[in-house]
């Protein structure tokens, strides 16, 4: 008999062990959780507390007009505050990362880190604050004579950009800065040396080696986004238009959780499709992403 065998299942056994309440943990307040909003989204409510299977709800958001506009505007809306957050995080990563040295890349970490120090509702009243019709930010365009009287700046696509690429930037940061972190600067230099410019440089060695921390921050980034509530409704108000109003709607003000479910379920389904595009496009797996969040 292998003595090992004995040593081998009880390692095995620590292990399950050690791994049972994360598992559960996520078994009890993922899975589950999620089942149940599948199970509920094909249920129709036909009398008090009658319900039949069925796929009413998905119906209503297939034919309704209205619903596949929000829908696809919060997709759309999504991605441009994907790709605006990655512009601006990039050079703030880049110059933590390799420009910065000591202490410098420190403080500016600290920086993009203090906004995150508050919630999300404080920052975003903060915005509103700013750029409201009696905010900040109108009355000096009226003092510079930019503008006659106060503007309103809040309630408008760009606004609500502004806030979701605020509220994002941090996710984008971190796992760019992991990735650039590790590119050795010699090979930059090389590459400077054999008369490469730094576009070249910059499409040849700096993205391709910063890739899962793009397609890891973009990810993040994305899901945050999309299912982004209070800064749409703050910032965006009625007109703001993001699909995660409509659950709520549904949900809290309609009390039609069968409705609501299937549009949540609807907006995990989005969320899973552009997490395996981007996967797909980019030529990671998913492992290797994971490891730069």
């Amino acid at each position: 008999m292998d003595d090992t065998a004995g040593p081998a299942w009880q390692r095995r056994l620590m292990v399950g062990l050690l791994l049972a309440p994360a598992l559960l943990w996520l078994f009890a307040l993922i899975v589950l959780p999620h089942v149940d909003l599948a199970l509920l989204s094909f249920r129709e409510r036909t009398a008090p507390r009658q319900y039949v299977t069925s796929i009413a709800q998905y119906r209503t958001f297939f034919g309704e007009p209205l619903y596949w506009h929000i829908f696809v505007r919060t997709a759309v809306m999504s991605v441009i505050s994907t790709v605006l957050t990655l512009l601006i995080a990039f050079p703030v990563a880049w110059t933590i990362a390799k420009l910065a040295r000591g202490r410098l890349g420190t403080l500016l970490f600290i920086v993009c880190l203090i906004p995150f120090w508050v919630s999300e509702t404080v920052r975003t009243l903060g915005w509103m604050i700013l750029l409201r019709e009696s905010g900040v930010l109108p009355g000096i365009l009226v003092h510079l004579g930019l503008t006659a009287v106060p503007v309103e700046l809040l309630y408008h696509d760009a606004t609500i950009l502004v806030g979701l690429v605020y509220t994002s930037l941090l996710f984008m940061v971190v796992p760019l800065v992991s990735s650039l972190e590790s590119l050795d600067n010699s090979l930059i230099e090389a590459a400077y040396d054999l008369g490469g410019n730094g576009l070249s440089i910059l499409r040849q060695i700096v993205i391709p080696h910063a890739l899962p921390g793009i397609t890891a921050g973009c990810i993040v980034v994305f899901m945050l986004t999309l299912g982004n509530y209070l800064t749409p409704t703050l910032l965006g108000g009625t007109s703001s238009q993001w699909f995660t109003e409509q659950i709520y709607t549904q949900f809290i003000t309609r009390f039609n959780w069968e409705q609501g479910a299937a549009f949540g379920f609807l907006l995990l389904a989005l969320s899973t499709s552009m997490v395996w595009l981007g996967l797909k496009l980019s030529g990671q797996r998913f492992s290797d992403v994971m490891r730069r969040t």
